[in-house]
């Protein structure tokens, strides 16, 4: 795998840091692991696994509430990604001979990009003013277009000052008409009439776009793939926001530490688990979903004060609940009972996948644009998904999204059924 040669100072939000798109790399996987997967793809193909498959461990742990989920393995802050992504962006156009006006950063789903650049204008770049000089770019509206429309649109765009795009997927829809507005601003890129801007892109609206276009020359860059080291790291730091002390992960099944990454814990070696490597290898070095999976897989002893603790004194219920609030268990990716693709005879369920991912994101007036499906069976699908937490509806937008954890699943049906699929 190759990552950049000071990985090791890079800022903890951003582990790794940028690298060439080319140079992006799967986290290795192991054999064992491997195998297991394809088997229970195949199986899956056959129709002869269960729609659950994970057991229960034996230790029977519960759930984490809420409240230790965001206790343990928070929300990354895009605030902080922000200012990383633009500190990074910054050095490569003061180390660059040849210093592109605009950078394109590529990104697969939940790698937070499209957050973080959302949040540019109160990022601290290159030591300025919080949000000095830039300005959000939004889509219109209505997306469908002429090319005349489509220039004139971003005519009235506020281009000769620094701007940001968070996502470039907003901007266009698969349709005779929704391919404009992109067009022109590529258009407008390659001969420098773009002015200077940051233009975030998921990987799979970039894939359309590399080979609808084929000559596009952006060299895009991308957070470098999470392996298990970089991963482990990233998540002890998530677990110490707000200057929470490191939290201990240790397997249900054998007792082996995931977390912290040290090889000694208070003077002794420890025994570590292979799980970051396989969570990593799972999650194809992605941190959004590689945090989903590991939120599922955390577990809990009850807190002192639940129904069925023993009783002590106040103090040292106080002491062993501070202790135990930073230790949790993990059951093995095995056990995980994590969402399965429903069976379909039609191919309407990969029309709606591949567009919702192409898009990130759509509400049913445009899949029905850009899929052709019936209404009917556009629902059918929808409802389809949504009850097998392959895809869920945003409450504040009404756009239908594939979840973090359905995601892994989602790209390796569509890449069986034929559909092009991301470079990541």
């Amino acid at each position: 795998m190759v990552e950049s040669k000071d990985a090791q100072t890079q800022p903890p939000c951003l582990p790794g840091g940028l690298v060439p798109m080319e140079q992006w790399e799967i986290p290795e996987i192991s054999v064992h692991r491997s195998l297991k997967d394809g088997l229970h793809h195949i199986l899956v193909q056959l129709h002869m696994a269960g729609d659950d498959g994970a057991f229960q461990s034996l230790d029977d742990l519960p759930d984490l509430s809420d409240q230790q989920r965001q206790r343990f393995a928070p929300e990354p802050d895009f605030s902080a990604l922000a200012q990383a992504l633009a500190q990074k962006i910054e050095q490569n156009r003061a180390e660059s001979a040849n210093p592109r006006a605009v950078a394109l950063l590529v990104a697969p789903p939940f790698s937070g990009v499209r957050e973080a650049l959302a949040r540019w204008p109160l990022a601290n770049i290159a030591g300025g003013a919080p949000g000095e000089g830039h300005c959000v770019i939004a889509p219109p509206q209505n997306l469908l277009m002429n090319e005349d429309e489509a220039a004139h649109w971003w005519d009235a765009q506020e281009l000769t000052r620094p701007w940001v795009i968070p996502e470039l997927a907003d901007f266009w829809l698969r349709h005779m008409s929704g391919l404009a507005l992109i067009r022109e601003l590529f258009r407008r890129i390659a001969a420098g009439d773009a002015g200077q801007g940051i233009v975030g892109c998921s990987s799979w609206c970039w894939q359309f776009w590399v080979n609808y276009i084929p000559d596009l020359n952006l060299a895009p860059s991308t957070p470098a793939p999470l392996d298990s080291s970089l991963l482990g790291a990233w998540l002890a730091h998530l677990s110490e926001r707000n200057s929470r002390p490191p939290v201990t992960a240790r397997m249900t099944h054998d007792g082996r530490y995931v977390l912290p990454l040290d090889e000694q814990i208070d003077g002794e070696k420890v025994k570590r688990s292979g799980l970051l490597r396989d969570l990593a290898a799972t999650s194809r070095g992605n941190g959004g979903v590689a945090l989903a999976i590991w939120r599922r897989a955390l577990r809990a002893e009850p807190e002192e004060g639940a129904e069925g603790a023993s009783p002590q004194s106040t103090d040292q219920s106080d002491q062993n609940s501070r202790k135990q609030s930073r230790c949790c268990w993990v059951i093995p990716l095995d056990q995980l009972s994590l969402p399965i693709m429903p069976q379909s005879r039609e191919r309407s369920v990969g029309f709606v996948l591949h567009a919702l991912l192409l898009h990130d994101g759509l509400d049913e007036t445009a899949l029905e644009l850009v899929t052709g499906i019936s209404p009917h069976q556009l629902s059918h699908a929808l409802s389809r998904l949504a009850r097998a937490e392959i895809i869920a509806r945003s409450e504040y937008s009404g756009r239908w999204h594939v979840t973090a954890l359905g995601y892994p699943t989602t790209r390796r049906h569509l890449q069986t059924w034929g559909f092009p699929v991301d470079a990541f």
